[in-house]
């Protein structure tokens, strides 16, 4: 098993329940998820080192096209995640992240079940730290 950093490796950061896909990442989407799994360490610390269980993070087209995601996913560029951390609920992991001044691009609480996260599509883009809501009501910002 490829470890990506201390605590992600590449299997993780790759799973797909999409098995009859190929869902093996190119050198630039590699370069992409070894930035995310170091983000994900920083995650892991700010939230006391808890678990930081990954639902889905990198996906090929084929993958991004059977879960009804979009082409512009960050998913696609292996910049972004969606995770569970168990003992504390969604909310409370969008509030600590956006309180503590790390470099994520994009929080999403998706229908308080996950959270996304998602890092600089390019390492010299500045973060957009843009916070939202995504549940049956729509997409808004996080307030």
């Amino acid at each position: 098993m490829s470890q990506l950093s201390k605590h992600f490796s590449l299997a993780e950061l790759t799973h797909t329940d999409h098995r009859e896909f190929d869902n093996t990442p190119n050198e630039a989407e590699l370069e992409n998820l070894k930035r995310l799994a170091q983000f994900l360490e920083e995650v892991k610390a700010l939230l006391g080192g808890r678990p930081v269980m990954v639902n889905s993070a990198f996906r090929s087209k084929l993958v991004n096209d059977a879960v009804g995601s979009r082409d512009t996913s960050q998913h696609r560029l292996g910049t972004a995640v969606d995770i569970r951390v168990p003992e504390l609920t969604p909310d409370q992991v969008v509030q600590t992240i956006i309180a503590s001044g790390l470099a994520y691009d994009q929080i999403i609480r998706e229908f308080d079940r996950w959270t996304h996260i998602s890092i600089p599509n390019t390492p010299e883009a500045a973060p957009r730290r843009q916070a939202l809501i995504i549940d049956k009501s729509g997409t808004r910002p996080y307030a």
